[in-house]
């Protein structure tokens, strides 16, 4: 997976001041460059200050096996919210079997989670996207930023054909939103067909729920499996209509163009759930 790739879309890269000019060098210095000489690169100049962000995709399954071979000292951290699939966790013991690798875990806080759920219910986020959104926040959103509060540098598996939202993701970018540490999506040319065909190469684990239709890896009452012809992320949030299957993690979901429940009583849409 050293070959040289063209982009599937060409990207828009972060606009950054004189001070962090390097990252925007570092963006085009890689983009043409394969995934592990990024990886290398990151873990010689952020490790041990540096994160690969796996919740149970496959996308970052193949990273977490690349920079595993790079240096075994790598860390790896997930975001537990309290609503991931049993399964979910069966592949983190695979990574420590395999790997050695102490999977780093992040919680929400309990009395916010319990607030939210006393007062809107278990399954708030079927009613609106204004009560998933707030579930993702607290969930999912927040932990994350506790975390990246401790690093410089953290590695996500987005990749520019997922969904419409990550069509201009570069390869390195300033995360003005967490601090402006440095984040990595050493993937973001990489097709599905070409992640797949690194796990298989290099026998990597993978969620056993990709074996029963699913394409991507969520909470439980959050994601369902794909029909055919479906894109990867339409069995996320498959309820809601106008959104961008974003949860805030990679990006805010109002910027993205996700429609409230407000703006969409005032365009005369209803509900979408």
């Amino acid at each position: 997976m050293t070959a040289e790739r063209e982009p599937i879309h060409e990207p828009t890269l972060p606009v950054i001041d004189e001070e962090t000019a390097w990252v925007h060098e570092a963006a085009g210095r890689f983009e043409h460059t394969g995934a592990e000489a990024l990886l290398e690169w990151a873990l010689d100049r952020f490790h041990p200050k540096m994160a690969i962000s796996a919740a149970g995709g496959v996308d970052g399954m193949a990273i977490l096996d690349m920079a595993w071979r790079i240096n075994p000292d790598v860390r790896v951290f997930t975001l537990d919210t309290g609503r991931l699939p049993v399964e979910t966790y069966g592949l983190f013991e695979e990574i420590r079997e395999k790997y050695g690798i102490a999977v780093e875990f992040e919680y929400p806080e309990t009395a916010a989670v319990s607030e939210l759920v006393t007062a809107e219910g278990p399954n708030l986020m079927y009613l609106s996207v204004d009560l998933r959104i707030a579930c993702c926040e607290i969930r999912k959103v927040e932990p994350l930023r506790r975390k990246l509060r401790t690093l410089d540098a953290w590695v996500a598996g987005l990749r520019r054909e997922q969904w419409a939202s990550r069509r201009n993701v570069a390869k390195v970018e300033l995360d003005t939103d967490h601090g402006g540490i440095v984040k990595l999506n050493p993937l973001a040319d990489w097709t599905a067909d070409e992640v797949w065909d690194y796990v298989r190469k290099n026998e990597v684990p993978y969620h056993e729920l990709f074996d029963h239709g699913y394409s991507s890896i969520g909470c439980s009452p959050c994601t369902r499996p794909v029909d055919p012809g479906e894109s990867e992320r339409a069995g996320r949030w498959w309820w809601e209509e106008n959104t961008n299957k974003e949860c805030g993690i990679h990006c805010s979901v109002q910027l993205m163009g996700s429609k409230s429940d407000g703006e969409k009583a005032a365009a005369g849409e209803g509900a979408s759930a």
